[in-house]
């Protein structure tokens, strides 16, 4: 079973959590710019027709300015998601369950929580399937390099090693095994051949097999 408090691990998770950007007055001004003009080219034109000149021109600052900041289209897509990480991650941390740990005074089954994870993290990825696919694949490797997948590693590694079910004899290899079906370039490849709604029932079918959860 899952405590509330803050126990074993979680204060790693709270170590991990993507950190807010520190910057001045004016450089978060352009980039609140930016990443609103970023946004609405992305949604309106896809991310892949977009180009970094046609988003500076549209957020008014120098092409310069938009590189230096944030290096290439890839750069861009992980600064709109660095967002919506945070307030995932906060859910997890401190939110009410079953995906965070709930009151001091509440039990919650860590199945239950790996359950809402899943969930949560497929509605995440799914509503931004091809920033997450741009993101994650801009180099061999990135999508493991980057502070976000430590945290979702070790959150769903502490939530293993609390079932009874026999993956939590290797929670951190089985919690990389699961992790991989959450892949963008995974999902893209099944949402493209299956649908969006059998590819999500195929992903929780395979958590709660693992997790010891019906779906």
């Amino acid at each position: 079973m899952d405590r509330g408090p803050l126990d074993d691990g979680v204060r790693d998770l709270e170590l991990m959590r993507t950190p807010p950007p520190k910057e001045r007055a004016d450089a978060a001004r352009n980039r609140v710019k930016v990443l609103a003009a970023a946004a609405e080219l992305f949604e309106r034109h896809g991310v892949e027709s977009v180009s970094m000149d046609a988003v500076a021109a549209a957020a008014g600052v120098g092409k310069g300015t938009l590189f230096r900041r944030f290096g290439d289209k890839a750069g861009l897509a992980a600064a709109l998601l660095d967002e919506r990480e945070r307030e995932l991650q906060d859910a997890i941390l401190s939110g009410p369950a079953p995906l965070g740990p709930g009151r001091a005074d509440e039990t919650v089954a860590a199945a239950d929580r790996l359950r809402a994870f899943a969930g949560a993290y497929l509605d995440y990825v799914l509503s931004h399937l091809a920033l997450m696919r741009m993101s994650e694949t801009a180099s061999p490797g990135a999508r493991y390099r980057i502070g976000a997948y430590r945290f979702w590693h070790r959150h769903v590694a502490l939530l293993l090693t609390r079932t009874a079910h026999e993956s939590a004899a290797d929670a951190d290899a089985v919690a990389h095994a699961l992790l991989a079906a959450l892949g963008a370039e995974h999902l893209t490849a099944m949402v493209e051949g299956l649908g969006a709604e059998r590819a999500r029932a195929a992903v929780l079918t395979l958590f709660g097999a693992v997790g010891g959860f019906r779906t």
